[in-house]
């Protein structure tokens, strides 16, 4: 998977209208501890996200996922607004802490039924669940255990998989192994910005091997457990990385930058191999002799479609003084999660930015389409995760009113569409996100929902994006923003 280096420029003239491929899917997704709360129900223990978050100075606002937005207790209503948003598909993730608490043994039924009753009634409604197994809520105990960077937690992932699949398997017909591992191993072990909070730079390429190991297992313990027609994929937040200028200097930071961020997963997972050049660059910190013989065999599973979350691009240059500085857009913090980089300045991109202060740059994913559609041949693609955080309120009138969300969500969707008509095999888009809920390390500071969320009532209140959004689930239309 080679590195991008340049802007490829979407047309220059937008039709009217544009309108996606018939049976294009429009849905939805959250992550089980951003929503669900009831943290200690039902027989539910510990994740390394109510460890870490429970730690004083890692969350804003000491806040903590124990309530969240009680979809826990609200998912009958959750689901009846998705129905009215018109969606197709709704993306969620299994709290593996809420089905399998200490990460081996038997399953609790009590967390399964929660997860049979929400796909009976998404089913009923006419919604297609697509479940993920892993959203970062490692089980406590297996984090005590050693965590990611221990092998033996990719084979309790893998019987964890099959247990999934098993109670879930006649319901839900479309499965994701990861969300997003690059900020499992190196936001977790690396910067530390994220559960369980280590700062060891080669825990996070032991964690990283560990997560494609566990994702290459899961694919097989999915396969022997579903039904023939099941769809298995992975979701990866491919960074889109692009040098500050053409000096060979900063066309090698993006190269290093683009083997950390993304083809430390997609070589393994697509290719059977890792870089050569992401081993040479990490040859001082280790020999990756936790790479066994046979792992990347495992890793290298065939995949129904690939997961692309996309919010951003990542603009890089060599740093002057040799040093790792400057924002990626994923937490400040003392340590980096870009081991073997550490002489790379990031800057943010000119243009608006979105209240995390990541810029609106809709070409980024015109240019990241094309690039997955060229290094994977064969690949569909659909867009699991992307949208925006803004500064949301309530008006006196009792409307949300985010113009600023729904003219994000028309730029990218608009790329999306001209990558269609460059060939690209897109699939469907998935919003993130359904409600407003824990941002991670941000707290509830940070809204990301297309439906308001009122955290001390948990009352639901549409924003003005929901119904933009519903019309355009409907429709599969895209028409010009007033």
């Amino acid at each position: 998977m080679t590195t991008a280096t340049r802007h490829v420029a979407p047309a220059a003239q937008a039709p009217a209208t544009r309108t996606f491929p018939q049976g294009f899917l429009w849905g939805t997704a959250t992550a089980a501890y951003q929503i669900e709360g009831a943290a200690a129900l039902d027989g539910r223990t510990p994740s390394i996200w109510d460890t870490y978050a429970r730690t004083p100075g890692k969350v804003r606002n000491g806040d903590t996922g124990d309530i969240a937005t009680d979809h826990y207790h609200r998912w009958r209503e959750d689901v009846a607004i998705m129905a009215d948003l018109g969606v197709g598909a709704y993306r969620f993730s299994i709290a593996w802490p809420r089905v399998q608490p200490t990460g081996r043994g038997p399953a609790v039924q009590k967390g399964l039924d929660f997860y049979r009753r929400l796909t009976d009634e998404l089913l009923d409604k006419g919604i297609q669940p697509v479940a993920t197994l892993y959203h970062w809520d490692l089980p406590q105990e297996l984090e005590d255990a050693g965590g990611w960077p221990e092998r033996a937690t990719a084979d309790r992932f893998a019987q964890y998989a099959a247990l999934a699949a098993d109670a879930l398997g006649d319901r839900v017909h479309t499965w994701t192994t990861l969300n997003e591992p690059w900020c499992s191993a190196f936001l977790g072990y690396g910067s530390g910005v994220h559960a369980p909070g280590r700062t060891e730079p080669v825990a996070a390429l032991r964690a990283a091997h560990h997560l494609n190991l566990a994702h290459g297992k899961a694919v097989q313990a999915l396969r022997a457990n579903l039904p023939a027609a099941a769809q298995v994929s992975v979701t990866l937040n491919i960074h889109h990385v692009r040098p500050l200028t053409t000096a060979e200097p900063d066309v090698d930071a993006a190269r290093r930058i683009d083997a950390l961020a993304n083809r430390v997963f997609t070589g393994p997972m697509f290719e059977g191999a890792y870089p050569a050049d992401l081993l040479r660059d990490t040859a001082h910190l280790t020999d990756w002799s936790f790479v066994r013989d046979g792992d990347t065999a495992d890793i290298k599973q065939r995949l129904d479609f690939l997961g692309v979350n996309y919010y951003t691009p990542t603009l890089v240059s060599a740093a002057a003084d040799g040093t790792h500085h400057g924002s990626d857009g994923h937490g400040r913090s003392d340590h980096s999660p870009w081991p073997g980089a550490d002489n790379v300045a990031f800057h943010l991109p000119p243009g608006n930015t979105t209240a995390m202060g990541w810029a609106v740059d809709p070409t980024g994913m015109h240019d990241l389409l094309l690039r997955l559609s060229a290094d994977l041949p064969g690949t569909p693609l659909v867009i699991t995760e992307n949208g925006a955080a803004f500064d949301d309120y309530v008006d006196p009138s009792g409307e949300v009113r985010d113009p600023d969300r729904i003219a994000y969500l028309h730029g990218h969707l608009t790329a999306v569409h001209q990558a269609i008509e460059a060939g690209v095999d897109v699939r469907g888009y998935f919003l993130w996100s359904l409600l407003d809920n824990f941002e991670w390390g941000y707290g509830y500071s940070k809204r990301f929902g297309t439906i308001y969320v009122d955290y001390p009532t948990g009352k639901r209140i549409p924003k003005a994006s929901s119904r933009w959004y519903a019309n355009l689930a409907r429709t599969s239309t895209l028409t010009p923003l007033d």
